[in-house]
């Protein structure tokens, strides 16, 4: 099984956090469309004839992308690929593009996963975060989406910046808990070079993110959900049983997916490969057959470390049994070495089942415990 990701470039406005790669010049967008359909071409022998079980829409912000150029694309993935039946098919989408028309024509595509981008239910932090949608529309598109037969939906959220008291958090949780989606992603403040953020921090313009604040703000989160019923089976990912997405846990899992797009990234198991983010050198080089992508062939310890930092972050953990059939007993032995700190300060664990996962307390450190334990 496989799974494909579309990265769609573009957006109405800038988010004042967001270091995707994306354009808010919507005039070449059905170049960039052809272009993209070009590629699935080019790249149609990457997963050796897998069985595509996920169809990933993400961006940028897709639910820019019409009925019509939506259709195309599942249509030019259907032609060149075997999808699986009951394949994911997801679409992240901003608010205010999920009127009751526009999701009619989503659902008639085939798409059965929204993934939200609310962010907030205050309007004072959507303008703050420089969104182009308000809280009422935030709560309304999930109602319609609802109504219209949407039942796997998830919704993002984000927390620890500056303007965010706990209350306000604790609010935005609770308004969550009550539309009853499946899926709720809670990710906290990142501060990206070159953001409306970034240079807001440096020219003393906004504090900076306070990181305790940010810690609060995950165990509460943690803690609301998981008393609503949800499962925390990935650091930032909450869901009701049997409704985790499957396209996020596959990657997590090193399952191979072909990224599409500039800026898209690939992966089939022995190499990483991922497209230049500039859209105007991604159409000439795709309108000229060559697919503009860097490839760094993985060595044995690069697939270990990768794992170690994806699998860390899933509720279950690395399974040392699979790890030891894959890497070979002497890396396992070094895993189990550099976590002996870490094992003592009950940041990790060591099940009887094999397993080597994070704790709650464990999880605020995740990328550090990850980079500690490369090899």
């Amino acid at each position: 099984m496989a799974g494909i990701y579309f990265h769609i470039p573009f957006c109405k406005q800038a988010c004042t956090y967001c270091d995707f790669h994306f354009s808010t010049q919507l005039g070449n967008k059905q170049i960039m469309l052809d272009a993209i359909k070009k590629e699935l071409h080019l790249q149609k022998n990457y997963l050796a004839d897998e069985e595509i079980e996920t169809i990933y829409f993400g961006g940028g912000t897709p639910s820019i992308l019409e009925k019509r150029e939506l259709s195309e694309l599942l249509e030019e993935v259907n032609i060149l690929f075997s999808v699986a039946s009951d394949a994911e098919i997801t679409l992240e989408a901003n608010p205010d593009n999920l009127n009751s028309s526009y999701l009619k024509d989503l659902k008639s595509l085939g798409i059965n996963r929204l993934s939200i981008g609310i962010q907030s239910f205050f309007d004072h932090h959507l303008k703050w975060m420089n969104r182009t949608h308000t809280a009422h529309e935030s709560e309304k598109c999930v109602l319609i989406a609802q109504d219209i037969g949407f039942n796997n939906i998830s919704i993002d959220l984000i927390f620890g910046f500056p303007q965010l008291s706990e209350e306000e958090w604790k609010q935005n949780l609770k308004k969550a808990i009550a539309l009853e989606v499946p899926h709720i992603s809670s990710y906290s403040m990142a501060v990206s070079p070159k953001t409306a953020i970034a240079h807001q921090i440096a020219h003393n313009k906004m504090p900076a993110i306070n990181e305790e604040e940010s810690a609060k703000h995950f165990l509460m989160g943690k803690k609301e959900l998981i008393a609503a019923g949800f499962d925390h089976y990935e650091i930032s990912s909450f869901s009701k049983i049997g409704m985790q997405s499957k396209h996020n846990s596959n990657y997590w899992k090193g399952i191979p997916y072909l990224g599409i797009g500039p800026s898209a990234h690939s992966f089939n198991g022995q190499e990483r490969q991922w497209n230049i983010r500039n859209n105007a050198i991604y159409i000439n080089k795709i309108q000229e057959n060559i697919i503009p992508a860097e490839i760094e062939k993985l060595s044995i310890s690069n697939q270990l470390n990768e794992q170690i930092l994806t699998q860390l972050r899933m509720k279950d953990g690395i399974n040392l049994d699979i790890f030891e059939k894959k890497f070979g007993k002497s890396y396992v032995d070094a895993v189990l070495k550099d976590a002996k700190s870490y094992l003592q300060s009950k940041m990790l664990l060591h099940t009887k089942e094999q397993y080597l996962k994070l704790s709650t307390e464990g999880q605020l450190y995740a990328d550090i415990i990850a980079s500690d334990l490369f090899q």
